[in-house]
């Protein structure tokens, strides 16, 4: 059975969506609602920290290009950080990388920096871009 843990945290400016588990046909949904609630307001921006994610299938991906689309119809932005594995391999083979570039310092990917906030809740520091 696949599982999805979704921890969503609310930072000055924007909001870190922690993806933790496998992202697939099952678990999409549970994405795509958490998406849609975020990416309501005006100009929204979302952070999603797949650093933690095990496993992505095309459906998975599929959830985060909607969400892309999404925000971007809105005036925001999502933004990947983490992006490793199979979601890497996944991304690079279907050529969407450019829908999600990585960054070379996360803390810089809507150019400001949280990763004080983060290091404070997390147990492991990590740079956030928000």
């Amino acid at each position: 059975m696949t599982e999805l843990a979704i921890n969503v945290q609310r930072l000055p400016g924007c909001h870190v969506v922690h993806l933790d588990g496998e992202l697939d046909r099952v678990t999409r949904m549970q994405l795509d609602r958490t998406l849609a609630r975020l990416l309501e307001t005006d100009r929204p921006k979302v952070v999603i920290d797949v650093t933690d994610l095990d496993f992505c299938d095309s459906c998975g991906l599929w959830a985060l290009v909607v969400g892309r689309r999404q925000a971007e119809r809105r005036g925001g932005t999502v933004r990947l950080v983490g992006v490793h594995g199979p979601l890497a391999r996944l991304l690079t083979l279907t050529r969407l990388t450019h829908l999600f570039p990585p960054d070379a310092d996360p803390a810089d990917a809507t150019g400001q920096a949280a990763d004080r906030a983060v290091t404070r809740t997390r147990a492991r520091p990590r740079g956030w871009p928000c």
